[in-house]
């Protein structure tokens, strides 16, 4: 029977802080017992499946109820970020395989006028704000003023992005994607940013709305993922939301794209209907983009107890030599004052038919174990970065 894996990152459910998030200002952040302090946290499956067994999961200084089971079902480890950064970039390249030794550029003081002046006179449009700010904010501040001007919002936040943010009824969507393009263009050397990120919204002041025909325009990773060698290997590689734009439209064989968590949710598990051989990487965006970065806790909970009740339906659906995996990029504390992402430590749960229940994996050095693991489970050569830990997940 054909080997199929399946992962999906819960975008920014962090487990604790690393031993180096004072570096970048996260001391103390916990994205899990963040959104425990809320009454929302319903997960009985992933409880079952060990998350909160994982060590240092519920080392928090918030005072929380979760507790571990006696019988867990799944495996499951705890996993150091060795990538310099704490962005979606780094987190799902780190996940495939690639480590990012060096943080990629950021701009608390916005963007230089070398890159500046250069996008306003390719784009033939003044730019507005050009700081560090919340994309929600920052539409109330400068909405009107770009419908009124017809200039590009431009910022930025803690982590190596140019976001261009226009009305869809002022700057049609095409155009808006064009003006990343040049943007990406330029942002090139030291200006490297990550990801440059259309963010186009709607509707009238005060109550402008982002919407979902977001779209990323990433750096293509600097290695071989383990998506490029499971395309290789002439295995299928399917991407579910984000992942499509985060590996710059590299390695995969067919992707969908997805409106929010409940949709990309569903577009999985019709994925675990169809037949393939490979990878199934899906990412669910909104823990991060609606509820982390606005420091809704009570919402980040809410859309983790809605994954969790769905999780029973994914399950049901796994063949005898399918895996399941369920991890994260980086962490995004909503109970903090920062609205940007936090430097934690992710979960790794595996499920499937053949995983050894309650295998503790302990606190692993990197993310790209993850992928070391794929690509034996799939019999491939592995990577440079990362071990394969599929001795200690599957039963002998």
């Amino acid at each position: 029977m054909a080997k199929r894996v399946f992962v999906i990152v819960l975008d920014s459910f962090g487990i604790g802080a690393m031993p180096d998030a004072a570096l970048y200002g996260d001391e103390g952040s916990n994205t899990l017992c963040a959104c425990a302090t809320t009454p929302y946290l319903d997960i009985p499956n992933l409880r079952r499946l060990g998350l909160l067994n994982i060590d240092g999961a519920l080392d928090s200084p918030y005072g929380t109820d979760l507790a571990p089971i006696d019988a867990p079902a799944g495996a499951f480890a705890r996993m150091a970020e060795r990538s310099k950064g704490k962005d979606t970039t780094v987190g799902h390249w780190e996940i495939a395989g690639v480590v990012t030794p060096e943080r990629f550029p950021t701009y608390p003081d916005g963007f230089p006028p070398e890159i500046i002046d250069e996008f306003s006179r390719l784009t033939g449009r003044g730019v507005l704000c050009n700081r560090p700010y919340s994309g929600t904010e920052v539409l109330y501040d400068y909405g009107r003023q770009h419908l009124e001007t017809g200039d590009l919002i431009v910022y930025t936040s803690a982590d190596s992005v140019f976001q261009i943010a226009a009305h869809e009824c002022a700057v049609p969507l095409e155009e808006l994607y064009g003006y990343c393009r040049i943007a990406r263009g330029i942002l090139t050397g030291r200006h490297a940013v990550g990801r440059v990120i259309a963010r186009p919204f709607v509707g009238e002041w005060p109550h402008f709305k982002r919407t979902a025909n977001r779209h990323d325009f990433s750096l293509e990773p600097t290695g071989t993922t383990m998506l490029d060698a499971i395309k290789a290997a002439g295995m299928d590689v399917l991407g579910v939301g984000k992942i499509w734009d985060i590996f710059a439209h590299r390695g995969m064989t067919d992707h969908v794209l997805t409106q929010d968590n409940a949709d990309g949710i569903e577009k999985t598990v019709a994925w675990m209907d169809r037949d393939f051989e490979g990878l199934c990487f899906t990412n669910l965006v909104e823990t991060d983009s609606v509820y982390g970065h606005r420091n809704d806790a009570e919402g980040y909970a809410r859309a983790i107890a809605a994954f969790d009740a769905k999780l029973p339906e994914m399950l049901g659906r796994l063949r005898d030599d399918d895996l399941l995996m369920i991890t994260a990029d980086h962490g995004c504390d909503p109970v903090t004052p920062s609205t940007d992402h936090s430097r934690e430590f992710v979960p790794w749960l595996v499920t499937g038919p053949h995983v050894r229940s309650g295998s503790n994996l302990g606190t692993l050095p990197t993310y790209a174990d993850i992928s070391a693991t794929i690509l034996d489970y799939l019999g491939l050569p592995p990577l440079e970065q990362g071990s394969s830990r599929l001795s200690q997940i599957l039963e002998v």
